[in-house]
């Protein structure tokens, strides 16, 4: 008797574990319900769409459509590593991204630090209102707004405060070495305001126990910021470094080519892979040399993405991206 109760028992337990999935779509069939049109949706723009990669393998001749159209292989992959111009390319493409990276974690971590000690919520809702503002600013608007400062005949600093401080003006536009600096700095500019409400956010949701323990132990404003927010801030900063690795391979195609303004001088240190695919399909009108340039720069970015977490998850499990 007792082995027949102990054995029901087990039955009960054991049945619905091999039925759980039935159960889960009976109790929470509504929820899925109300998720099935973003997933066909995720299905249909982001999924469907992929079947274009096979344009990166063809030569393709819109006369006879795509499906017809030779094959290449990886001829059109070549035209990257090949060309002369593929080290400028792929050195300024990962190189400005890399400081985009450094600069885009700690510049914004220190205005929401400023932000977060501001004991007038006013001004502090004032200050990111303003500071995001130029997020929502197109390259086209931001390549204006920087030509009225840097304009040879009119601009600002050539007509105004150059002249104040005694320099001569300054032909930006034909000056290469200046713009590794410009660029990184209209970028973090732009982006600046994002990157800071995510990051105070996460700072606010600290909890005060721990700076008014702090507090009580004596510990500066400087120790609470590198012993506890920044600690603490960990998750987050690897979460958004992570998200921006994978982009790694890819510029940004406003900055890169509207605010230097096509400018030929400056192509040794503006050009990018974006800006040099897109000028060589001007120029060509290769479809496939595009498809092969976007398709690199996906593979690319998702092996990073991965590698990086990877390593993520070797140091911190918790800190991962997944």
């Amino acid at each position: 008797m007792a082995k027949a109760s102990a054995q029901t028992v087990t039955d009960a337990i054991v049945k619905p574990r091999k039925l759980t999935w039935k159960l889960i779509l009976r109790h929470y069939w509504m929820f899925y319900a109300m998720m099935l049109p973003g997933v066909i949706l995720l299905l249909f723009n982001n999924y469907v769409p992929m079947a274009g990669i096979i344009i990166a393998f063809k030569t393709v001749n819109y006369e006879i459509g795509i499906l017809r159209s030779p094959w290449v292989g990886f001829n059109n992959f070549d035209f990257l590593f090949k060309s002369p111009d593929s080290y400028i390319i792929i050195r300024n493409t990962l190189l400005y991204n890399s400081l985009f990276i450094l600069l885009n974690m700690t510049v914004p971590l220190a205005f929401a630090i400023i932000l977060n000690e501001l004991k007038n919520r006013f001004l502090s809702k004032t200050y990111q209102t303003i500071m995001f503002l130029p997020y929502f600013l197109s390259y086209i608007v931001i390549s204006y707004l920087v030509y009225a400062f840097m304009s040879d005949e009119h601009g600002y600093f050539n007509e105004t405060l150059l002249p104040a401080l005694g320099l001569e003006p300054v032909r930006w536009y034909f000056t290469q070495e200046v713009w590794p600096f410009i660029l990184p700095l209209i970028n973090t500019w732009k982006g600046m305001g994002y990157f800071t409400v995510i990051y105070l956010a996460a700072i606010i949701g600290i909890d005060d126990e721990y700076y008014e323990a702090a507090t009580i132990d004596g510990a500066s404003k400087w120790q609470q910021i590198t012993r506890i927010t920044i600690p603490l801030l960990k998750p987050i900063l690897t979460i958004m470094t992570l998200l921006q690795i994978g982009r790694i391979f890819n510029a940004d195609f406003g900055l890169f080519f509207q605010v230097p303004r096509e400018s030929g001088v400056l192509f040794p240190v503006t050009n990018v892979i974006d800006t040099y695919v897109y000028r060589t399909f001007l120029t060509v009108g290769d479809i496939g040399l595009s498809s092969a340039a976007g398709l690199l720069q996906s593979v690319v970015g998702f092996v990073l993405v991965f590698l990086s977490n990877w390593v993520v998850r070797r140091f911190n499990r918790e800190n991962a991206l997944f």
